[in-house]
């Protein structure tokens, strides 16, 4: 049995990350546990004929938070990488229409644009109604009718749940916030208005795949970084984790970055936070290389038409240079309406998105309380139980190291 002061489950951006903050702060009695054969998690990145796959689907470096930028840029310098305007579109109604939708309903023909207004005029949201607290009546209320149905709801659909009331609304503030008179606006003046959506500028690396960065961040740490672990059983009394090899470790604090439903045992916990572990769901996606180009400008597409069996498109000949091709993300589930084609390249990752289903931030709150007071801390997309993007992690790991170099 092996014993250090920080164990860390995950060599992905969180994990990474933490670990390079406390190298940074004069802490190196650390240990990172990943049970892949490489590191960086969901942002890992392959060759696919000839170019860079995300094996985990569109991710990208926002520019929102410098001081997560300069901190990655000392691994991979801002030189290697190529600095974007977001173009990302929606196939709606026949057309490609900017995201988000209500600030550019613009792009339709006029009695396109007349139907679009009349129903958000009537949104709940506009007319004082009350908030809802279910998902689908919540989108409606926020939205209006029509781009919940030709948008918003079949999408949501197709990435993350068939039955769309099991989602919570606590989360819907991630999404773009334009209100009746900024819609009425772009409609009169022909340009977006409203709060920008995530990624409206983005890094991506020149002759890399995104997966780059976090390799060099796993380079600064060898040899800490122990590959093919795969933590199988916790110990919360004792603060140890079994690997499903028959590793042993123990630490006087554990970060977990893996999702928690990935444990295969969970020692010292009441039978009450397990089950709320155990009831944590998540959606896996497949990502799908086609070698062909596509004729849009767009680096991402959103398709809500579920006759389609995937939700988004990543325009890879638009984002790295020198490739072609695009992806496909599709949730596991519609797998199968591909058929029997193969695929160029696919890869399945089973743990892809946290879903924000009803009742899981008081679940989460249960969760970390108890583990917390144990010295087991949660971190990251799946230690959160999140959909964080991979700058929001590297922020939130860069704080937590900070706040454990005190313990």
């Amino acid at each position: 049995m092996e014993k250090v002061k920080y164990l860390i489950l995950g060599a992905g951006p969180s994990g990474l990350t933490l670990a390079n903050r406390l190298k940074d702060l004069g802490e190196t009695n650390f240990l990172i546990l990943e049970k892949e054969q490489e590191a960086g998690g969901l942002c890992r990145s392959v060759t696919v004929d000839g170019s860079p796959f995300d094996i985990g689907g569109g991710h990208f470096l926002d520019v929102r938070r410098p001081n997560v930028n300069a901190f990655l840029f000392r691994f991979m310098p801002q030189e290697e990488w190529d600095l974007y305007t977001r173009d990302s579109r929606i196939r709606v109604d026949g057309m490609e229409i900017g995201h988000p939708l209500e600030a550019n309903i613009w792009q339709f023909d006029l009695p396109e644009q007349v139907s679009y207004l009349t129903s958000i005029a009537k949104a709940g949201c506009n007319l004082d109604a009350p908030m809802p607290e279910r998902f689908v009546e919540w989108i409606v209320w926020k939205l209006g009718q029509r781009i919940a149905d030709h948008y918003m709801l079949p999408y949501n659909q197709k990435m993350f749940a068939d039955e769309l009331d099991e989602l919570g609304t606590y989360w819907l503030e991630k999404l773009p916030n334009v209100s009746f008179e900024e819609t009425l606006l772009s409609c009169l003046t022909h340009k977006p208005y409203g709060t920008q959506p995530g990624h409206a500028s983005f890094y991506y690396p020149k002759k890399y795949g995104y997966g780059e960065v976090w390799l060099r961040m796993a380079q600064e740490l060898s040899p800490q970084v122990l590959y093919g672990m795969e933590a199988d059983i916790l110990d919360c009394d004792k603060r140890r984790v079994k690997t499903k090899t028959g590793e042993i470790f123990e630490a006087e604090h554990v970060i977990t970055t893996v999702p928690w439903q990935s444990f295969g045992q969970i020692i010292g916990m009441p039978e009450e936070i397990r089950g709320l572990a155990a009831k944590l769901r998540s959606s896996a996606i497949e990502t799908r290389y086609v070698p062909d180009d596509l004729p849009t400008a767009a680096q991402w597409i959103y398709e809500p038409d579920l006759q389609v069996p995937w939700h988004r498109i990543l325009v890879r000949h638009n984002f790295c240079p020198g490739s072609r091709g695009y992806w496909l993300e599709t949730r596991k589930e519609r797998v199968a309406m591909f058929g029997d084609k193969p695929a160029a390249y696919h890869y399945l990752n089973e743990y892809a998105y946290p879903l924000n289903t009803v009742g899981k931030p008081e679940a989460m709150q249960k969760l970390s309380a108890f583990c917390q007071a144990r010295q087991i801390y949660g971190l990251g997309r799946w230690g959160e139980h999140c959909h964080y993007n991979s700058d929001a992690v590297v922020e939130l790991a860069m704080q937590s190291a900070q706040r454990l170099a005190l313990l």
